[in-house]
């Protein structure tokens, strides 16, 4: 089970941290990755870390957003600076024992948070 914290309101060019803590379940040999669902659009892939510790980022975040790992606390971060409005959307964490490339599969196996609302304004 993933519970996922942090979202909120901040203006253009704020920073916000979402974490994502893990029970039931390691984060220390999974794909984790974070995605985001913005109002009328499909889900997005944000950020994935493989179970080799290989990283990505969706073009758009490249440089201002920041994923991390911490296995002895079994959580996960996403730092995300200098936020645009475009960044507005439901924030979903996720980890799965497959992968797909660096990121979880998406598989009926994978362990999604709860979503967490980051709304950016202008």
């Amino acid at each position: 089970q993933l519970q996922a914290s942090g979202g909120g309101l901040v203006q253009a060019g704020g920073s916000l941290r979402l974490s994502c803590a893990a029970s039931g379940v390691s984060l220390r040999h999974v794909y984790i990755g974070w995605f985001r669902q913005a109002p009328g659009k499909e889900r997005e892939r944000v950020s994935c870390i493989s179970r080799e510790g290989l990283m990505i980022y969706v073009d758009s975040v490249k440089g201002r957003f920041t994923a991390s790992r911490d296995i002895a606390k079994n959580t996960m971060d996403l730092q995300m600076n200098r936020l645009k409005p475009e960044d507005t959307a439901v924030y979903y964490c996720a980890a799965e024992a497959s992968g797909w490339g660096r990121c979880p599969r998406g598989g009926p196996s994978a362990s999604w948070g709860q979503g967490t609302l980051v709304t950016v304004s202008s």
